[in-house]
């Protein structure tokens, strides 16, 4: 695999660390306008980049924060076409969550299950207990 040119890696882990600070502030669509500049600068094709991983998943949790679950949905979906999209327990957990409020119950559990099996319980430490909740409904845990 081809490695980033080393100042648009910098540009974009600056627009990134900025869109972070955003985020913990919660200013999510202010942080969304700088996961998007990021988003902008990777290069064709965009799946084929570790970077485009993480700024899908920043994009979707910011825009989940922001209740955009459809564009969060959409982000994360494209996400897990990037290297290590799947298999990654945050993506599997966003994505489980929006599907669970969604009404795709069975899809939901499936995502996060992938969570719960990638990053174990403390992955939905800091989440509504609604999602584990429902996921104890489906599995024995």
């Amino acid at each position: 695999m081809v490695e980033m040119e080393a100042t648009l890696y910098e540009k974009i882990t600056a627009l990134c660390a900025t869109g972070d600070q955003l985020a913990e502030n919660r200013e999510y669509e202010d942080a969304i306008t700088q996961y998007n500049a990021a988003w902008k600068l990777v290069p064709e094709p965009k799946s084929d980049w570790d970077a485009s991983t993480w700024i899908l998943a920043a994009i979707a949790d910011a825009c989940y924060s922001s209740g955009y679950n459809t564009s969060a949905r959409e982000a994360l979906e494209y996400g897990m076409t990037c290297p290590g999209g799947v298999g990654n327990p945050f993506m599997h957990l966003r994505l489980g969550q929006i599907l669970l409020d969604q009404g795709e119950n069975d899809r939901a559990a499936d995502e996060l299950m992938r969570a719960y099996m990638g990053a174990g319980k403390d992955i939905f430490e800091a989440e509504s207990p609604t999602y584990f909740e429902f996921l104890k409904t489906r599995a024995n845990l």
